[in-house]
């Protein structure tokens, strides 16, 4: 945990994930790579008269270091290395390529979900760059005063192609001195045998020496509602998921638990992309 990257847009729910990541920053000696991404439409720019232009994308440039630099007067950022990246493209795979550029351990960011038709269509920001990060996305929506990780709930189907992304939970949790719940939900239209689900858990676990685990089969309506009760039933501090990354018409028709999860859980939430 030596780099984080945290996207901003300098709103508040932006600035609980820098909150969190100072906190981490702190704790693991790590610094902090402030990403600003201004949307401009540079599209809409006259190539003969580009010039035009200029002084504007100048002024937002300036006006996001002016933002840069009041927040780096904030109390909770002294003594961490803070770095400043501004990006003239909301795309999104300027975070995916200044993770690489910067070798980013994690990204921490805020959101505040989205639901309904703008959940469809349009989802949140966090959804979008949990749906394209190669690297952990904690997402964050309330403001934390600390960062105590106790109890980390990693919900899984605990099939192969979710190991790699267990050993990633798995330093997350030894960072904190954490215990992972380990949760299967089992749903009506997904039913396994509680024995069954335990043997695929064991099975899965098998040959880690991660011993500080609980192991959990939760029946519910469905599984991102299992997750989420589950969760406040044991008063969880985290809850880790992974994600396929799906995109395009697999994304529309099949969506993914852990972007539900981003959109619609009050606790942190970290990804692992599978």
């Amino acid at each position: 945990m030596n780099k984080i990257l945290v996207p901003t847009d300098f709103s508040e729910q932006a600035e609980n994930a820098l909150k969190v990541a100072a906190i981490l920053a702190k704790s693991h000696g790590a610094e902090i790579y402030l990403m600003h991404m201004m949307e401009i439409p540079m599209q809409q720019v006259d190539p003969v008269n580009a010039h035009s232009d200029v002084p504007e994308a100048l002024f937002f440039m300036k006006l996001a270091h002016q933002k840069f630099e009041d927040l780096m007067e904030s109390d909770y950022l002294e003594g961490i290395a803070v770095n400043e990246i501004v990006k003239a493209d909301i795309s999104f795979n300027e975070i995916k390529e200044a993770c690489k550029e910067y070798d980013i351990d994690f990204i921490a960011m805020g959101s505040h979900g989205a639901s309904g038709l703008k959940e469809m269509f349009v989802g949140s920001n966090a959804e979008k760059v949990v749906r394209n990060s190669d690297v952990p996305v904690l997402v964050i929506k309330n403001e934390h005063t600390s960062f105590d990780i106790s109890n980390f709930v990693f919900a899984s189907d605990f099939k192969n192609d979710n190991r790699e992304t267990y050993k990633q939970a798995v330093k997350f949790a030894e960072a904190f001195g954490a215990r992972i719940h380990l949760l299967m939900v089992n749903t009506a239209n997904n039913f396994m045998t509680s024995a069954e689900a335990k043997s695929r858990i064991n099975d899965f676990i098998s040959g880690q020496a991660f011993k500080n685990y609980t192991l959990t089969v939760h029946n519910d309506t469905s599984v991102e509602q299992g997750i989420l009760n589950f969760s406040k039933e044991i008063d969880a501090d985290l809850i880790g998921i992974s994600t396929h990354g799906r995109q395009g018409i697999a994304h529309f028709f099949n969506g993914s638990i852990s972007e539900d999860l981003v959109n619609h859980a009050t606790r942190p939430v970290i990804t692992f992309k599978i």
